[in-house]
C-alpha cells in the first residue's frame, strides 16, 4: 500500500514542525507550507490536507473553498482555536472534520484515517465500475477501460460521482446527494440534480438506457454500484 500524503498548512513554527514530525512518524508523507501560496498547484497527488483557520495572507476558509472547487474528493480537516459554533458551522460548509486546538496528536492522526476510509482510499487508489469504467483516485481521473480514454466529467458530476463512492452501494435520496454536492437544501421538483446524473449516467454508461453503474430508484434517489 502507497504512502498517504498529507498536504499541512500551518503558519506556526513550532506547532507546524511538531505535527509534521508525529504524523510521520506514524507513516504518512508530509507537505508542510505556512501560507497558502502555491497551494492550488500542490494539492494534486495528496490524499488529506490539514489546514490551519488562521493564516498570513488568505485565511484557510478562502483556501479550502478553493482547494474544494479544485479537487473535491480530497478531505479538508480544518484546525483552528475558534471553538464558536458559528465558525465550525462556517468552516463545514466546505471542510470534512474541524478540530479546535489545542487537540492531542492521537486524536487529530485518528481523524485523517476516518476520512481516508470513508474516501476508500485505504483499499485502493483505483476503483472500477460496472465492466469498463477505472476510477483513479489519486490522479482524480475517469478512464475507459476499452479505449484507454478518459471520460471528461464536470465539476459536478466528478463532485456526485465522488459522492457516491464514498457511500458505496448505500441508496442515497435526492436530498442528501444535492445538499453534499451543492451544500444547499434540496427543494422538490428542482430537476437539476436530475440533469446532472442523466448527464453522469450518458458519459458512463455502455448503454444509458440499462444503467449497470448509477441505478435509479424511482421516488427516493440513487445509488452506485461497486
Amino acid at each position: 500500500m502507497k504512502t498517504k500524503k498529507i498536504l499541512y498548512i500551518e503558519d506556526n513554527q513550532d506547532i507546524g514542525q511538531w505535527v509534521k514530525g508525529e504524523l510521520e512518524q506514524r507513516g504518512y508523507e508530509v507537505r508542510w507550507l505556512q501560507s497558502g501560496e502555491d497551494v492550488e498547484r500542490i494539492i494534486y497527488g495528496c490524499d488529506v490536507v490539514i489546514l490551519d483557520i488562521m493564516l498570513p495572507g488568505l485565511d484557510g476558509f478562502t483556501i479550502g473553498q478553493r482547494l474544494k472547487k479544485i479537487i473535491p474528493s480530497v478531505p479538508i480537516l480544518l484546525l483552528s482555536a475558534r471553538a464558536a459554533v458559528d465558525d465550525k458551522l462556517l468552516g463545514l460548509q466546505f471542510a470534512d472534520d474541524y478540530v479546535t486546538k489545542p487537540f492531542h496528536l492521537d486524536e487529530l492522526a485518528a481523524r485523517v484515517e476516518v476520512l481516508l476510509r470513508r474516501n476508500g482510499l485505504e483499499i485502493s487508489d483505483q476503483i472500477k465500475l460496472g465492466q469498463h469504467v477505472i476510477v483513479d483516485l489519486s490522479r482524480h481521473t475517469v478512464t475507459d477501460e476499452r479505449t484507454e480514454e478518459e471520460i471528461i466529467l464536470t465539476g459536478k458530476e466528478y463532485q456526485i460521482l465522488m459522492y457516491f463512492l464514498r457511500n458505496p452501494n448505500q441508496l442515497l435520496t435526492k436530498e442528501q446527494i444535492f445538499e453534499a454536492v451543492w451544500g444547499q437544501t434540496y427543494i422538490d421538483g428542482d430537476k437539476t440534480l436530475s440533469v446532472h446524473i442523466r448527464h453522469l449516467s450518458v458519459k458512463l454508461e455502455q448503454d444509458p438506457n440499462a444503467p449497470e453503474i448509477v441505478q435509479t430508484v424511482r421516488g427516493i434517489g440513487y445509488r452506485v454500484k461497486q
